[in-house]
């Protein structure tokens, strides 16, 4: 594998908007043929999941994309079978769902942190190839990401994440928590990888130390993956407009403007 190359604005505002314009075509396409699309976005904490997420969704239609990002678990949900929280969130004929983190917690942090017992791990390892073979027979295309940073370009970015204050939301506790765990997380994921990276639903890795490429690299593999062809319609002309009678707008002064400050 070939290490990513840092890309000029303009190269890269070029590519994004190429692909933007394939992402309106790809969901078209999944609406008219009523295709179902799930994508799993793993990885390391400050690995670019979610700009890589934000530019994915920034073109498409809100009414057919939905992304889950869902909080710690309910003591209710604890009471669960595990998986049961994430299914009510698949999608339909037509929808594209984007899990921001998944059923994967339990592999990841919560393996590493002790938030699960080992029975519970043990089982999750068992049950997960199984839950997405049924996933894939059920019709539904199964996307899963891993998106992989190094140590030293991770400490980076939590520095950053610490001087900026627009960013100190993305720096919490359990982000510190594993910036002394590299090893731990780094083990969890191999053995992730060993029993879920199935012929069926397999892990595609994402060099993620150059946030752009990594953008560009994953969302051009989605299109791959969901082969889709351009059935957009063609723009038409507007008519002109109708003629809207006799109607006179009330008085500025009676309306309450936000102030021009720019």
């Amino acid at each position: 594998m070939s290490k990513s190359k840092k890309l000029s604005k303009s190269e890269y505002h070029k590519v994004l908007s190429d692909i933007y314009v394939d992402l309106v075509k790809w969901q078209y396409w999944i609406k008219e043929k009523g295709l179902r699309v799930m994508i799993v976005f793993e990885g390391r904490d400050a690995a670019g999941k979610g700009g890589t997420i934000k530019r994915l969704i920034e073109p498409l239609n809100p009414r057919g994309c939905n992304v889950v990002a869902l909080p710690a678990p309910s003591d209710r949900e604890k009471t669960q079978w595990y998986f049961q929280r994430y299914v009510p969130h698949f999608p339909a004929a037509g929808e594209v769902v984007i899990f921001d983190r998944s059923w994967y917690n339990r592999a990841g942090v919560e393996r590493v942190m002790g938030f699960c017992t080992d029975a519970e791990y043990k089982e999750f390892l068992r049950s997960c190839p199984e839950f997405e073979r049924m996933i894939v027979r059920s019709g539904i295309i199964l996307l899963k990401y891993w998106f992989s940073v190094s140590d030293e370009e991770q400490e980076r970015r939590f520095q950053k994440r610490a001087s900026d204050t627009t960013k100190h939301w993305k720096l919490s506790p359990m982000d510190l928590e594993s910036r002394d765990r590299w090893i731990d997380y780094s083990m969890a994921k191999d053995e992730m990888f060993f029993y879920t990276d199935i012929p069926e639903a397999p892990w595609y890795v994402v060099d993620a130390d150059v946030k752009k490429a990594a953008r560009l690299n994953c969302l051009s593999h989605i299109l791959e993956k969901v082969h889709f062809k351009d059935i957009m319609p063609e723009p038409t002309s507007l008519p002109p407009r109708k003629q809207q009678g006799s109607y006179k707008r009330p008085d500025i002064d009676t309306q309450t403007f936000v102030p021009s400050r720019y």
